[in-house]
């Protein structure tokens, strides 16, 4: 899947992706080192910290008695992390997020903003969910992300963002972050779906691309705005085929970017 220019032109505008950076990246700029794209006249992320998360690990099927191990996130214990899913050819969950990951941060390191991502393909495992919460909490990030793709049957196709609900229990209280990660989760399913041309989720969410859910412990224990998106079902042959592309996981990285940057522009909506 590849937009013209024009295209691509109008759905960056649509999705608030402010000018001087949807200029780098339909320019291409945004494959460089991270820090080398040309920011341009204004930084409108200038003072704003942004997670990424993603998702797994590939190292995790090589350590699954590190990741199966229960950790507590509040009001349950969950697997410390997972394997993650794959296409049937057998392109990873764990490469597409970290891939995606990577270039959103490109993307949004032009536009000002610090960008922290909870592992970089520098460890070897992990991290558990538990400490994923944290390093965001730790930052104090204006909004966290983390990035996903859907291993659902494969007739099913679309994307959806999980946003948190209201938990209170052990070390779990969501009760001050729940509307602003709404914003973040309504902002970024917008700009992803403008972007990208996605489908909202045909298999869960009512068809909104909107869940809400209490079992992760990525926003149960999270204190700051914090959502996940599942950016397609990588069993589904067409959806797989788009993510094993370098065009599109363009196009998902830059909706993420456009979904983060309203957010973080228009808070309140």
């Amino acid at each position: 899947m590849r937009l013209s220019v024009r295209s691509r032109s109008r759905a960056l505008a649509a999705a608030g992706l402010p000018l001087v950076v949807a200029g780098a990246v339909l320019c291409g700029q945004w494959g460089s080192a991270p820090g080398r794209a040309d920011p341009g006249p204004a930084l409108p992320l200038l003072g704003k910290t942004v997670v990424l998360d993603p998702g797994h690990n590939p190292g995790n099927p090589s350590h699954l008695v590190e990741t199966h191990r229960l950790v507590d996130i509040g009001n349950g214990r969950r697997a410390c992390n997972t394997a993650g899913t794959a296409t049937a050819a057998g392109y990873t969950e764990a490469d597409y997020n970290l891939d995606v990951a990577r270039r959103a941060r490109v993307i949004l390191r032009a536009e000002g903003a610090t960008v922290v991502l909870t592992q970089d393909g520098d460890r070897p495992w992990g991290p558990c969910v538990t400490e994923r919460a944290a390093i965001a909490n730790r930052a104090h990030a204006d909004a966290a992300v983390a990035i996903h793709a859907d291993g659902a049957p494969a007739p099913d196709y679309g994307f959806h963002v999980i946003v948190p609900a209201v938990v209170v229990a052990g070390a779990a209280d969501t009760r001050a972050i729940v509307g602003p990660s709404r914003q973040l989760g309504l902002a970024l399913r917008a700009a992803f779906g403008s972007v990208t041309g996605e489908a909202h989720a045909t298999y869960l969410g009512h068809g909104t691309g909107l869940v809400v859910r209490s079992d992760l412990g990525g926003l149960n224990l999270s204190r700051v705005p914090a959502v996940f998106i599942e950016c397609g079902n990588m069993l589904n042959p067409t959806e797989a085929r788009q993510m094993t592309t370098g065009a599109w996981r363009e196009l998902a990285a830059t909706g993420i970017a456009a979904g983060v940057t309203s957010y973080l522009l228009h808070p309140d909506g």
